[in-house]
């Protein structure tokens, strides 16, 4: 896989930045899900947007986004770590639409545009921390941009885009993020506006073969990057049939017996990945002779 992004800051340290192409890595979270066009729109937007804020941790800190909309396409949900490993699903991947009146896919409509964003970090601390705001257009990067301003109180600019070939795998897909730090100037600000009023869609960019250093320089001005870090990106899922056998000892043993009792065996699917792990009558068994061992 190619994918990559960038760290990055500008104008004398006052910009910071960050860029990735998520083409292939979108493109397993479609692939994995059977994802229609729309909906993979929409998740891939947030797992890039995931994989972005990601490149804000440090070491092993890692953090969850959920987008909670009311529209069809349900509840979609993203895990990202400091290492470019994300993961990630949306409820309903079978969710198209035709074309918005823009000529792009209606996002706002699968998402829906009343809801929550929520992020959740796990920085290695006793209690998370959690940041939540209201969705404002169910189109993901507007929403990013309200919960950076509002939860974190960084201004910022967010692009986030995903082209969809016609055989539903992904042609494109990528996004930045410009922040401005304390010391910015009024004349830097406005460099920065005008810019990015007039860049075109990530996603064109993407397609055309720009690299997220030549998507830094559209936005920021050629010579004004400085990048600090390059990280390599791709769909990582830490599943194991150990952490489902642990949740499945954790229910306890008489609904481990009902397992036995009414199906012989058990199953359980990631939602993540949709790897599948069988638990056959000896395994639950041995679950059960575990439970009795350590009680």
């Amino acid at each position: 896989m190619s994918d990559y992004l960038l760290k990055a800051l500008a104008f004398d340290g006052t910009i910071r930045a960050y860029a990735v192409d998520s083409t292939d890595t979108v493109g397993e979270a479609q692939a994995k899900h059977i994802v229609w066009p729309t909906a993979a729109a929409a998740l891939g937007r947030t797992m890039t947007a995931g994989l972005l804020m990601g490149a804000m941790l440090k070491g092993n800190d890692k953090l969850t986004v959920k987008v909670e909309g009311n529209g069809p396409a349900g509840p979609i949900v993203v895990d990202v770590n400091a290492h470019g490993e994300v993961r990630g699903y949306i409820t309903n991947p079978q969710t198209h639409f035709e074309l918005s009146d823009k000529g792009k896919l209606d996002v706002r409509r699968a998402v829906g545009t009343e809801g929550m964003l929520t992020v959740v970090k796990d920085l290695g601390l006793r209690d998370f921390f959690t940041g939540q705001v209201p969705l404002v257009s169910g189109e993901i990067a507007e929403d990013f941009t309200q919960y950076f301003v509002v939860s974190e109180q960084v201004p910022s600019a967010v692009a986030l885009g995903v082209l969809v070939n016609p055989d539903n795998s992904i042609k494109a897909s990528g996004g930045f993020i410009i922040q401005v730090m304390p010391g910015a100037t009024d004349e830097t600000i406005t460099i920065l506006e005008e810019k990015i009023a007039a860049i075109e869609p990530i996603s064109t960019m993407i397609d055309r073969g720009l690299t997220p250093e030549q998507i830094l320089e559209e936005a920021l001005g050629a010579g004004n990057v400085n990048v600090l870090e390059k990280i390599d990106v791709k769909f990582q899922c830490n599943c194991s049939k150990e952490r489902f056998g642990n949740a499945i000892k954790g229910l306890g043993e008489k609904e481990i017996q009902e397992m036995i009792d009414e199906d012989g065996q058990a199953q359980a699917e990631c939602h993540f990945c949709n790897e599948k792990y069988l638990f056959p009558k000896e395994e639950l068994e041995g679950f059960i002779d575990e439970i009795r061992t350590q009680s």
